[in-house]
């Protein structure tokens, strides 16, 4: 009888170790190391506990989205890369990770494609050394619902799913610069704007450029067929990337004018203190034989009318 008495304790102790070991994946402190996952319902993301075994961040990364494809044996969430869904390639070129995804992905419904690929991104840019991310889909470019490619992906570009801020508004003014009328200095145009928490400032920033001044309030400075294929910031740097079109002008302005345009007012309306614009994800370029476009460019106020140099 004590012997079964003991056995049965025993059993019950194991079971208690077990499931306080489920329950702590998911009870994530300030200070653990997590990953993203899907709630059980997979209509939000939830944190569990996961610990970087590798210093190197390309088997960290791979490591890592073995995980996320992992089926949970825990109720409270689930793995966030369905099954079916394949890695094909994982490469790491500076702290920017190139992922690609077999075709399955594509049959992911797109509500729930957003919270996948936002726990994805989020989790693997907590490594060291992996900054910002590139997906794409058997080798083309993964792209939103109106057939823009999405181009680069950190933190910035999942306000909607991390916080309370979904299907919500803010307000702000913008400070951005636009050509003067000999297209030989900038203007400062402040503009009221609204805009969804969804998107980044700095991605608001270059779109209002790309559109053009107010009436009456300066000439453009980027060639309105251009195509932003990504924007988003990682330690005070700025990254821009826009497609080739970008390269051929289109409009009337010295080329300093349109590369300052976008410098100065990420500089101004962001927390970025450098930008670096690249085309086609490309940054060994010089724009129109005039501005070396290989290193981060700091705001330059000596091309503003009527401003000082700071």
């Amino acid at each position: 009888m004590k012997r079964r008495i003991a056995g049965l304790l025993t059993v019950c102790f194991c079971l208690l170790l077990l499931l306080s070991a489920c329950s702590k994946r998911t009870a994530v402190k300030d200070d653990s190391s997590f990953i993203y996952c899907l709630n059980g319902d997979r209509t939000g993301l939830i944190k569990v506990n996961y610990e970087v075994k590798s210093n190197d961040p390309l088997q960290a990364a791979e490591a890592m989205l073995k995980e996320l494809a992992k089926p949970s044996e825990d109720i409270d969430y689930t793995a966030p890369i369905p099954k079916g869904v394949k890695v094909n390639t994982c490469k790491l070129e500076g702290e920017l990770l190139y992922l690609d995804f077999n075709g399955r992905y594509t049959d992911i419904p797109p509500l729930e494609e957003k919270l996948v690929r936002a726990a994805v991104v989020q989790s693997l840019i907590r490594i060291e050394g992996i900054s910002v991310l590139w997906i794409s889909v058997d080798g083309e470019d993964l792209r939103d619902s109106e057939g823009q490619i999405l181009g680069y992906q950190n933190e910035d570009d999942f306000v909607q799913n991390t916080g309370s801020s979904l299907n919500s508004y803010q307000t702000g003014t913008l400070t951005l610069y636009f050509a003067n009328e000999t297209g030989d200095k900038l203007t400062e145009q402040h503009m009221d704007v609204k805009y969804s928490s969804n998107m980044s400032k700095e991605k608001l920033i270059v779109e209002k450029l790309m559109k053009g001044p107010k009436k009456n309030a300066g000439y453009p400075t980027i060639n309105p067929a251009v195509s932003l294929l990504g924007v988003t910031i990682k330690d005070g740097i700025c990254y821009v990337n826009l497609d080739d079109e970008f390269l051929t002008g289109g409009v009337d302005v010295k080329p300093e004018i349109t590369i300052y345009s976008i410098v100065n007012s990420l500089v101004e309306g962001t927390t970025a203190s450098k930008v670096q614009i690249t085309v086609n994800g490309e940054k060994n370029i010089s724009y129109k034989d005039a501005v070396d476009l290989t290193q981060p460019l700091q705001r330059d106020m000596g091309w503003v009318e009527n401003a000082e140099e700071e």
